[in-house]
């Protein structure tokens, strides 16, 4: 874990003691009752007009860092913690589009008590399936969650004057870079048209080339089947090919994750069998405390709340609503493995392929439906987040349970927010009640697309007319995901291909091509199967851009007094992601603004 010497800087004299409880009063009320709110509404407004919003994670850490900046390097801790609070509001913000489901839906409103309850409980069972994962994908796995990585760095260099001072310009230039890309984006057509986003590219930048181009193979595959995909009647002529390719993405990381966990879990028991022995022909040693106990208490306590809140307050049949409680253990980790490899959580992709297998499983009501996989949508967007923020927790060394105590905090004020803005923005533009599923071409609103409502409401409305393609499509994936993995660990991981890749140049190029281009990561590849082509290629570009840098920069010295993953590369692509995540904030807040004209 990177630690810095100048951890023991002082703090200001007006600022309360670390550790204090004016100190936490202090970071929880800049969290929860300030920067989680304004990301909330941000959130809810984007999700609302377009259908996606971006995490709160970098624009809280920035925000916070700022108002602890007065504890000198050890103020990244304190701006870790509100930026962790921050996201849980901003996150469960963006969650207000399940009331506004309800909606179209025509479902009777529930009381406002039952819905801030339910995703409570919800929100409370994502945090602790997400933490339960983070041993595996953060300590173990050591997933690069770019995101976080870019959070962290920015933490480190705006509380730490002799960081800032080395790396202001990498850093100050990709923010400078990603906030002007990300506003004439909206503003430039040829910008538009290109489909630039700052966030990707940087992303690329820090996950490398290998993953970046990995990604743009699995776009390609899908571009390249779409006369396949419409030949089958998969899509109608012009749709683009990511609408069936996103279920065959999804089945690519369950398959994958399948091999990876079965080889932890073995390697794991071999470990606890080797020390159980060790101990027994030595002297019988007290039993350590299951470090992790807890967690699974703490999920198992708020998975039941959930189930027995759906089953008491909205009529849910026990079996769906069981169902939805375990299938957030899968997509936890599924969606938390995306995340960590290439900053995508596909969520409603979750969303929808939960609705597809309890379809199978006999659900035919989509009142049913919609309760039942809002748990897969909170859950695993709040378990994801989790792991985002404790990737972020570990490179800076913060506490873990404190950490974990502002997540759930958090949770708290971001149910009341998610319920809170679904109400106020649904009785002030009643546009945003109409069931857009049904209206016609003509009849669309412009400014409240509503894009991620109209997929959730739209498989909800298709329950009844479910096909068969929807499941060979995940069992394709899975298979592919299954047969990639097992091929990669029997080819790449053998020690004869190791040393031949390191023995030369032409070692390395087919190192790289059999990596990235013939057998790419199921992971990495998913990742073109949920975005268009464009979004795929400016992954692939920041990867090749980040690598040829670091190519050119090998006989340079080495930087100095800095931590191994404060890399150029890293820096620039965590700017870039804030960048255009300020930018998505100011256009926004912007749009919120003239539509209530203020």
């Amino acid at each position: 874990m990177p630690t810095l010497p100048t951890d023991a800087a002082p703090r200001a004299t007006w600022l309360p003691p670390p550790g204090s409880w004016q100190y936490h009063v202090l970071l929880g009320a800049a969290g929860m009752l300030v920067l989680g709110p304004l990301g909330g509404i941000a959130a809810a407004y984007m999700n609302f007009s377009l259908g996606f919003f971006v995490g709160g994670q970098v624009l809280a850490g920035i925000l916070g860092s700022v108002m602890t900046a007065g504890y000198g390097a050890s103020g990244r801790h304190g701006a870790n913690y509100i930026q962790t609070a921050a996201a849980s509001v901003a996150g469960m913000g963006g969650m207000a589009v399940v009331l506004q489901a309800m909606t179209w839906l025509g479902m009777a409103q529930p009381p406002m008590w039952q819905l801030v309850l339910y995703m409570l409980c919800i929100g409370m069972f994502g945090v602790g399936v997400g933490m339960l994962y983070t041993p595996l994908l953060v300590d173990r796995m050591q997933l690069t969650f770019p995101s976080g990585l870019a959070v962290a760095n920015i933490l480190r260099a705006l509380t730490d004057p002799a960081l800032l001072r080395r790396s202001v310009a990498r850093l100050g230039g990709g923010m400078a870079l990603g906030l002007a890309s990300g506003l004439g984006a909206a503003r430039v057509p040829w910008l538009a048209a290109l489909d630039l986003s700052a966030a990707t590219f940087g992303a690329g930048m820090i996950v490398g080339a290998r993953v970046g181009v990995a990604a743009l193979v699995g776009g390609l595959a899908g571009w390249a089947m779409t006369p396949w995909f419409v030949a089958a009647g998969w899509l109608a002529p012009g749709e683009p090919y990511r609408k069936a390719t996103f279920l065959v993405a999804l089945g690519m990381i369950m398959g994958a994750a399948v091999v990876d966990v079965s080889l932890l879990l073995a390697q794991a028991w071999r470990q606890w069998r080797q020390r159980r022995g060790t101990r027994m022909q030595r002297h019988p040693a007290p039993r350590r405390r299951p470090g992790m106990g807890w967690v699974a208490a703490w999920a198992l306590l708020w998975g039941a709340a959930t189930v027995a809140a759906g089953v008491a307050w909205f009529g849910q049949p026990l079996g769906f609503q069981l169902m939805a409680v375990l299938l957030v253990l899968v997509f936890a980790l599924v969606n938390g493995i995306s995340v960590g490899m290439v900053d995508q959580n596909p969520i409603s992709s979750a969303f929808v392929l939960s609705v597809i297998l309890m379809a199978a499983a006999g659900l035919r009501a989509p009142h049913v439906g919609l309760i039942a996989a809002t748990v897969l949508l909170v859950a695993t967007a709040e378990a994801s987040d989790m792991q985002q923020d404790r990737s972020t927790g570990w490179r800076l060394g913060s506490d873990r349970m404190v950490q974990f105590g502002y997540q759930v905090a958090g949770i708290v004020v971001g149910a009341l927010v998610a319920v809170a803005m679904a109400r106020l923005f649904l009785q002030a533009y009643p546009v945003l009640a109409l069931d857009q599923t049904s209206l016609p071409a003509d009849q669309q609103p412009a400014r409240w697309t509503s894009a991620m409502t109209y997929k959730i409401v739209g498989v909800l409305h298709g329950l009844s007319r479910s096909r068969a393609d929807q499941y060979v499509a995940v069992g394709a994936g899975l298979a592919i995901g299954l047969a990639t993995a097992l091929l990669r660990r029997a080819i790449l991981g053998r020690p004869a291909w190791q040393r031949f890749a390191q023995a030369g140049r032409g070692g390395r190029a087919a190192d790289f091509l059999l990596d990235a281009v013939i057998l790419p990561s199921p992971y990495a590849s998913s990742f073109g199967g949920f975005v268009n082509l464009a979004a795929a290629g400016w992954m692939a570009a920041g990867g090749v851009v980040a690598g040829v840098a670091a190519a050119a920069a090998r006989p340079a010295t080495p930087r100095q007094g800095l931590p191994q993953d404060m890399s150029t590369a890293s820096l620039l692509g965590g700017g870039l992601i804030a960048g255009d995540a300020l930018a998505a904030l100011a256009i926004g807040v912007a749009g919120l603004l003239s539509v209530t004209g203020v």
